[in-house]
């Protein structure tokens, strides 16, 4: 399975089709030096929505209908994107960092059936072209995560300069850097001495 967004920072995805959003997450220009946002250029977007919606279905066992973008989709899945974000991000106390914060949240609605399957299970399914479709598959898997307690491990990185998504595998569910060695590590050291600075004033 192919997560270009998420690979290209060095993290491991999400679990199942939670995948889907934290790689929707990572599409953000990113990292040093900054990689380009794949929802920028209509091409680049169309190559990750392609890519994506293969790996949700080969890692969920599922089908997943064909998207031909638009100029017109981009910025509603860049609009669905920064929600996203902003979501996380509030939801760790720091509130939206980076990119984010310039961008004016919206209610995403996506349309969905349910249908029973041959195994007389009831399943939602996702409906509409472009980026509505995506949108419900993305807002579907949200959905999916919150009710298994998943979701609150994909967080956003706390290090301003870098806020990569990634899936907290920590036991306690603790952590809040994307890497601790590229992003930790500094920001531990920078905020050390910021505190020696203003001891050394202060004496």
């Amino acid at each position: 399975m192919v997560w270009s967004a998420s690979t290209r920072y060095e993290v491991d995805p999400a679990p199942l089709g939670l995948a889907l959003v934290h790689d929707l997450l990572n599409t953000i220009s990113a990292g040093r030096p900054r990689a380009a946002d794949l929802l920028d250029d209509l091409g680049d977007a169309q190559v990750w929505v392609d890519q994506a919606l293969d790996s949700w279905a080969r890692g969920t066992a599922q089908t997943a209908a064909q998207v031909r973008l638009t100029e017109n989709d981009l910025e509603e899945l860049r609009g669905l994107r920064a929600e996203l974000r902003c979501l996380l991000a509030s939801s760790d106390g720091d509130g939206p960092r980076g990119d984010d914060a310039d961008v004016a949240p919206a209610v995403h609605v996506a349309a969905a059936a349910l249908r029973m399957d041959r195994d007389g299970r009831v399943v939602l399914e996702p409906r509409g072209q472009g980026w509505r479709y995506v949108a419900a598959l993305v807002l579907l898997e949200v959905f999916q995560a919150q009710r298994a307690d998943t979701w609150r491990r994909l967080k956003i990185c706390r290090n301003a300069r870098c806020t990569t998504a990634f899936f907290d595998r920590s036991r306690n569910n603790s952590g809040v850097w994307h890497s601790t060695k590229t992003c930790g590590n500094p920001e531990n050291l920078r905020a050390h001495r910021a505190r020696q600075r203003v001891r050394a004033a202060g004496s």
